[in-house]
């Protein structure tokens, strides 16, 4: 028997039976069109100011230019096309957070769960007081510190955001280390490495993806709200939370 079927179904093929995941697997797909498309589906120019237009409503044009179909800001640039480019810094921070996360969290869960003894109890001590600390209070203290970039954005979303994915990923390895067909593989003498390689890693594989998918909202939000303070992507460039930053800031002077 097989060490899949001995462990069971995959995770990740029940959670593309589900709906929800369907659905939601369906909305990221669609902004990561948005986001490699960009050139080809924004109207105008992101940072092409027009400022005979500036804080113009939505409106459609009867000539041959496509009109502003969610309006401009004040400098007359158009919020749809910026919208669209803001797509790529969400989804290029989230992502890259989120596969560094399940990278380096199921590292040290492998060896903290495999091995235990001493290293896993202060891989683990390690991670409960990381936890305690307030996870956005550390990253825009990272940010003013070092400065406001996406490089930066990116490492200080990074730097705590693999704490539960550890916690996750080690209680599965240890799950996985008590089935029979790993402690087959001991009695025999295959080396640790082996193991991990050929029977803890592929049925630990599901779970660490379906749980990396479900990061990517989380730091999408965590992005936009640091942007949102002025803290993230700075000017010219554009995501999400500066964009609500700009439409929050110029609301009351905007006309319909």
């Amino acid at each position: 028997m097989s060490a899949a079927a001995v462990a069971g179904e995959n995770p990740l093929r029940r959670a593309l039976r589900s709906g929800r995941v369907v659905v939601g697997g369906s909305i990221l797909l669609i902004l990561l069109f948005c986001a490699v498309a960009a050139p080809l589906i924004a109207p105008y120019d992101p940072n092409e100011q027009d400022l005979l237009n500036a804080l113009k409503g939505p409106f459609w044009s009867d000539n041959a230019e496509p009109g502003f179909w969610l309006g401009t800001d004040n400098l007359g640039r158009d919020t749809l096309s910026r919208l669209i480019y803001g797509t790529r810094v969400a989804l290029f921070v989230a992502v890259c957070a989120a596969v560094g996360t399940m990278l380096f969290g199921t590292m040290l869960a492998l060896l903290a769960g495999y091995f235990g003894g001493r290293l896993d109890s202060v891989m683990m001590r390690i991670v409960d007081v990381l936890m305690a600390i307030p996870y956005m209070f550390v990253l825009i203290i990272f940010m003013v510190v070092f400065g406001h970039s996406i490089l930066m954005l990116f490492v200080g979303i990074g730097l705590i955001s693999w704490l539960d994915m550890a916690r996750i990923a080690r209680g599965q390895t240890l799950s996985i280390k008590n089935r029979e067909f790993v402690e087959a593989a001991v009695a025999i003498g295959v080396r640790p490495r082996r193991i991990i390689a050929r029977h803890i890693i592929p049925n630990l594989l599901g779970v660490v993806i379906v749980y990396a998918t479900l990061l990517v909202p989380s730091m999408i939000i965590y992005e936009s709200f640091i942007s949102f303070l002025g803290l993230g992507v700075q000017e010219p460039d554009t995501s999400w939370g500066a964009l609500i930053n700009d439409g929050a800031s110029q609301m009351q002077y905007g006309t319909l």
